[in-house]
């Protein structure tokens, strides 16, 4: 029976994975801290084989105690399931021979700054990137530099679009640089992280992520995701559908750009999940790419709309085996998150909308609970999933279960 070690399975995407190994017969075992595993919940810990704790805030001792680890217990196959220990998956990956990602790259995913310059060395389609290790800094490049607002700030490192912020006017930028710079280590874990200050380019135009398998360096794309997110200076995803609808033409610049990102970034066996804008006029550029499984339920949504086991193909590559990744259905998916209109404490959230189209719902956030404003994806109180013939269909059907939906705050 394979072994293979997931790294933090305690994330969106975690359960899947572990379903995914059960039913490919593999012993799981699951690297984490102590008092994180401790709470875990029940559906997770009953498809863990065994455990190795570590302290992920110290990579080096890390990557020593997960490698004597893997040794001991013959593990076949490394998972990076939470996109912070990526660079930690990559590195153990190459240090036990295993099937992964070219380790002299390993950061190049996860810090942002390192996948600007890689971009630009590879000429992949991106938006220019500046940096800066503070705020005064990072304005005097700007200056220097002749870029005209409106400019995307954030840090070099984070997710879940924390940190970030559209900038329209000098005025703001004091402000940005504060916000992308308040989050200096990583929870649950305390990993810390580069506060180093980026400003980008705008890039006006759709959003989409694109979902990869790749083995033994073959890129298999296996879809486009359409993203939707909050305007004003904030970008929080509200939810995606899967397939995305672009004309023939788009969807292959997309796909050739998202390859060459891939390539940049000296990705080899596993997922990928990229991020890209569209303009206007068709063209494409990559904003970030994470070596790791998607979160947000993309996995089920795929699973959904094309009938592919992302999960399961995933645990394939790292064991050096060939991925199935062929479609078996041709129909949509999608998820729309609820969020609060602001910050408050929750009231009371009306009847969830029940229908043909409706697959799930949940909810994150009760009554009496605290809930943030709507700025990032950490703000979320519950998700709809929903499943039509075509992404036209399960768009409009979304579109009126959360026309339906009521969130109420306490007043003040």
């Amino acid at each position: 029976m394979q072994k293979v070690l997931l790294i933090e399975a305690d994330v969106a995407a975690g359960e899947d994975m572990l379903t995914a190994a059960t039913g490919l017969g593999l012993e799981t075992y699951v690297a984490t801290h102590e008092e994180l595993y401790e709470r875990y919940r029940p559906a997770l810990r009953s498809k863990v084989t065994g455990t190795v704790f570590t302290d992920f805030a110290d990579p080096d001792r890390a990557l020593d105690d997960l490698t004597a680890f893997c040794r001991e217990r013959g593990i076949d196959g490394i998972v990076a399931v939470w996109e912070f220990l990526s660079p930690l998956a990559t590195r153990l990956a190459a240090k036990l021979g295993l099937p992964g990602h070219l380790p002299e790259r390993a950061e190049h995913c996860r810090n942002k700054r390192l996948t600007a310059e890689a971009f630009a060395a590879h000429g992949v389609p991106c938006p220019r990137t500046l940096h800066a290790a503070d705020p005064q800094g990072l304005a005097q490049r700007i200056e220097e530099s002749g870029w005209r607002y409106p400019l995307v700030v954030k840090p070099a490192e984070n997710a879940a679009s924390i940190g970030v912020s559209v900038v329209r006017s000098a005025e703001e930028l004091p402000d940005a640089a504060r916000l992308a710079r308040h989050q200096t280590h990583k929870y649950p874990h305390g990993i810390a992280l580069d506060t180093t200050l980026l400003a980008q380019e705008y890039v006006d135009g759709d959003e989409f992520s694109v979902e990869t398998v790749l083995f033994e360096g073959a890129v298999h794309h296996l879809v486009i995701t359409e993203k939707f997110t909050t305007a004003g200076t904030s970008r929080a995803e509200l939810g995606h559908t899967v397939p995305a609808e672009l004309a023939p033409d788009v969807r292959a610049s997309v796909y050739a750009v998202t390859s060459k990102a891939l390539t940049a970034l000296g990705l080899r066996n596993g997922l990928a999940h990229t991020e890209v804008k569209v303009d206007s006029k068709g063209r494409p550029k990559v904003i970030e790419v994470g070596a790791r499984p998607p979160g947000d339920h993309i996995m089920r949504l795929v699973h959904d709309a094309l009938g592919i086991d992302v999960a399961r193909a995933y645990l394939r590559t790292v064991l050096g085996r060939q991925p199935d990744v062929t479609p078996r259905r041709d129909a949509a998916a999608a998820i729309r998150f609820i969020t609060a209109p602001r910050a408050g404490t929750l009231r009371r959230v009306g009847a969830l909308p029940q229908g043909e189209h409706i697959a799930a719902t949940a909810m994150t956030k009760m009554p009496g609970d605290e809930v943030g404003d709507p700025h990032d994806n950490m703000a979320r109180i519950g998700h709809l999933i929903l499943r039509a013939g075509t992404a036209a269909e399960v768009n409009k059907a979304a579109a009126e279960a959360m026309n339906s939906l009521i969130v109420e705050l306490a007043t003040e």
